[in-house]
């Protein structure tokens, strides 16, 4: 499989795999939209709307470029909250790659000592990250990853249903529903109509979203029902 750094519209950098013809973020801007995406519509809408104290529990299903990480931590550390935050990835980026990516240097001073400490933790283990977010990196598939607590928010950053059609099903939107306390949140980039589909049929209420620049929706699905 191979990679390569790019930079999308908006400047900031993701990673493109020529055969499986996917990059990690919309060509459009990559961090425009994990801004609107995962923070704006998950974790800032849960923290404003939802949350009720106490750390807030995130899992990312694809870890990725760790930008959603990043922008989770800054937002911890801006809003003096306290994530839990742990994310799955089969496939890691090796440390040449991540230190070819050029979101601290876009997002200045701040993020890149976030940066850096978020990179620091090894796979496999819980540690602090920051003062404000404890972070368990699983070198892993969701398909082999057995929760064991109960999240608020859910990324999923699954790479689209064409490249992935085994990752967009109803059986993994039900394991995904387990995951989740009531009231929790699951964001996506992806709008497809079998998609929303497949998230009512595993029990979520799905609401169509304005999508983040190039892309007209997006999703977010709430588990309302226990």
């Amino acid at each position: 499989m191979q990679r390569k750094i790019v930079k999308t519209a908006d400047g900031s950098d993701t990673i493109l795999i020529d055969d499986l013809e996917v990059s990690y973020h919309s060509k459009h801007g990559a961090i425009q939209e994990s801004e609107h995406v995962f923070i704006e519509a998950g974790l800032k809408h849960y923290h404003l709307e939802e949350w009720q104290g106490g750390a807030i529990r995130i899992f990312e299903m694809g870890l990725g470029t760790g930008l959603n990480l990043l922008l989770s931590s800054m937002y911890a550390t801006t809003h003096k909250i306290a994530v839990e935050y742990t994310a799955v990835e089969k496939y890691p980026l090796s440390d040449d790659e991540l230190q070819g990516i050029n979101y601290a240097e876009l997002l200045g001073e701040d993020a890149d000592v976030i940066w850096k400490s978020l990179n620091n933790i090894e796979w496999g283990k819980e540690e602090q990250a920051t003062d404000r977010v404890l972070l368990k990196k699983l070198l892993k598939g969701l398909e082999d990853y057995n929760a064991d607590c109960l999240y608020d928010v859910i990324y999923y950053d699954a790479f689209a249903p064409k490249a992935q059609p085994e990752l967009w099903t109803v059986d993994i939107f039900k394991k995904l529903y387990g995951m989740m306390r009531n009231k929790g949140l699951l964001v996506t980039y992806c709008s497809k109509g079998d998609v929303r589909r497949a998230m009512i049929a595993a029990g979520f209420e799905v609401e169509k979203l304005k999508g983040p620049p190039g892309k007209r929706e997006m999703l977010r699905a709430t588990k309302a029902n226990g």
